[in-house]
């Protein structure tokens, strides 16, 4: 053998059996998977069909022996329809931000509370100019320790459950089972927080200052206000997103 068929020789590169093996592997498991059939999808259509007949039929039962009831009904149906569909929860636009910075859900949050700001005005404002109680004034509560307390825990609950009280009972529907552990220590919860709201009520809530926005800034400037701090954080929501992922949309 010449000198020079022997340089060619040992200059080539020889694959090394490992490698060509694991490559060889590689390539069948792609055709495999390429070749599986894909299993059919089922027709859900009859399914869904007889649950709207079911929620329907509950419904005029319901009606029946109280317009509150039927009406109870149909709104939470439809919310629930919304919900799953839009994939709307509040612990997603507190978590997505940090996790992945996205805020597509944090902004939809932000877009139902100005919407809720402008439409509660209005029923409240109406109260109030024709002299009636305002509807929901009960609700205005102080702002003391067990706020933050409450806000706390239920932070921490809604990240550990991986979901809030709409997402929950979303996926309790979807058929999660571990959201169903959820909605039970949901129920354990609020039952143990009512038997002992009252010693949180005697001696913090009660003591805390109570701010109604209408009372120090009009009922406009009120809204106005409202809906200035909810622009504010939406922008803020769009530019996190674009910096921490590239893009606003």
């Amino acid at each position: 053998m010449s000198e020079n068929n022997m340089e060619a020789t040992t200059s080539t590169p020889v694959a090394a059996p490992e490698a060509t093996e694991a490559t060889d592997g590689a390539q069948a498991t792609s055709i495999r998977r390429a070749r599986a059939p894909r299993k059919p999808k089922k027709n859900q259509i009859p399914i869904g069909m007889l649950v709207v007949l079911g929620m329907v039929v509950v419904g005029i039962v319901l009606a029946s022996r109280s317009s509150n009831l039927g009406f109870f009904w149909m709104t939470g149906g439809i919310f629930g329809f919304i919900l799953q569909k839009s994939r709307f929860c509040f612990t997603a636009s507190m978590r997505d931000p940090v996790i992945s910075g996205s805020t597509s859900v944090t902004r939809a949050v932000l877009i139902a509370f100005a919407v809720t700001t402008i439409m509660f005005t209005a029923i409240k404002y109406g109260a109030a100019s024709m002299g009636l109680p305002i509807p929901g004034s009960s609700y205005v509560v102080p702002i003391s320790f067990a706020t933050v307390v409450g806000a706390f825990i239920f932070g921490v609950g809604m990240v550990i459950a991986g979901g809030c009280a709409s997402g929950t009972l979303m996926r309790v529907g979807e058929g999660f089972t571990m959201q169903w552990l959820s909605l039970l220590f949901f129920v354990v919860g609020s039952l143990i927080g009512a038997a002992h709201f009252g010693w949180w009520k005697e001696n913090f809530i009660v003591h805390g200052p109570s701010i109604f926005l209408p009372d120090h800034f009009g009922w406009m400037g009120a809204v106005v206000l409202q809906l200035l701090v909810i622009a504010l954080l939406y922008r803020a929501a769009m530019l996190w997103q674009k910096k921490k992922m590239g893009t606003d949309e």
